[in-house]
């Protein structure tokens, strides 16, 4: 899914029936380092905004791969060809993708 308004190119798995550590990964790119840490940054005051913080980040100073850890959802952010590298979305093929709708009518 690609966010027009942002040009992010985003994909929600539920991982639920797959792991135990959390339910939910959400994959999302940024064009350069500075725009992954940017939008690190921005989920971050967002979700602090409803007293939300992460149990844990990695790779925010790199910039190539940022990972939000908020225990039932982790956000991962990465550089275009970081995302290539590393594949999320086929190492978890079988992880059913999610959508803002599905997410809305289940909270």
């Amino acid at each position: 899914m690609i966010d027009e308004k942002k040009g992010i190119d985003l994909v929600m798995l539920d991982v639920s029936e797959l792991l135990w550590i959390t339910d939910v990964f959400v994959i999302a790119s940024g064009t350069s380092r500075p725009h992954v840490q940017s939008l690190a940054q921005d989920v971050e005051l967002k979700l602090k905004s409803v007293d939300r913080r992460p149990l844990r980040v990695e790779g925010k100073p790199e910039g190539k791969w940022v990972l939000l850890d908020y225990g039932e959802v982790v956000i991962h952010i990465f550089q275009p060809e970081t995302r290539d590298f590393y594949g999320l979305e086929r190492l978890w093929g079988d992880a059913p993708r999610l959508t803002w709708e599905t997410l809305a009518s289940e909270a």
